[in-house]
């Protein structure tokens, strides 16, 4: 049993009256003030019985596992790190089987759709609005599970607990064992705010090619009142297109 601390004696008593009942054996991780430092020793100890089970010796062997101490220690301290930044940043994770059962879901969750991951929904395909462009996004995730290939990142459109609605992109990766799709990972963040802007962008381009299409006609026209190009066009315009 791992000890941690400075202060071993209770821990390796308890550990100790192993030694004189069924197993007859025990393992202590124990810190050790060294003249290289504190190193972590383990210790594996046995007793030898006699033919009554009364223990006659005691036989121990230690082990310096000081580097695995340290390299435990690091991998926590990423694993921490990469935790925080999986709960508090802007991308939700998430994970699904071939069948779309929700495997694992990040908190993030909460802000994007309102629940906390346990309260989320069994199947992902669930918070699915009926918007019709979902079904171009739901037949790449289909396309990665029988390929086993990641697909370009696509967006959905999504119900929160709520009823608010909300559009995302996700990025997927399959995970494939023995040639054979046995999950889904992904993230999504919310573009709600990004995809009005790029919609109010597309219609500013579109009101602007009509803009210049008509000034072009309008420059075309001919004019019996003698009016001039310019004039004609701002008249035309201002009666809403018609002469």
């Amino acid at each position: 049993m791992p000890v941690s601390g400075e202060r071993y004696s209770d821990v390796v008593a308890t550990q100790m009256t192993k030694l004189f009942r069924p197993p007859y054996s025990c393992t202590v991780e124990q810190w050790i003030q060294t003249p290289k430092g504190m190193r972590c020793i383990s210790w594996s100890a046995k007793s030898v019985l006699e033919n009554d089970n009364l223990v006659l010796a005691i036989v121990a062997t230690g082990r310096d596992i000081t580097r695995i101490k340290h390299d435990q220690k690091a991998i926590k301290k990423k694993d921490e790190e990469l935790m925080f930044l999986i709960e508090n940043g802007n991308q939700m994770y998430y994970s699904h089987t071939p069948d779309h059962v929700m495997m694992f879901v990040s908190p993030r969750i909460r802000r994007l759709l309102g629940c906390r991951p346990h309260e989320g929904k069994r199947v992902w395909t669930d918070y699915l609005t009926d918007n019709p462009l979902n079904a171009a996004g739901l037949e790449r995730t289909i396309r990665a599970i029988s390929s086993g290939r990641r697909e370009p990142p696509y967006r959905l459109e999504l119900a929160g607990k709520d009823g608010r609605t909300i559009w995302v992109e996700a990025n997927e990766i399959p995970v494939v064992k023995n040639g054979k799709t046995v999950s889904i990972v992904g993230s999504i963040v919310d573009v709600t705010e990004k995809k009005i802007v790029e919609e109010a962008l597309a219609e500013a381009e579109d009101l602007f090619k009509e803009f210049n299409d008509v000034k072009k006609r309008t420059y075309k026209t001919p004019t019996s009142s003698g009016e001039k190009g310019p004039m004609k066009y701002f008249r035309y315009i201002i009666s809403g297109g018609e002469d």
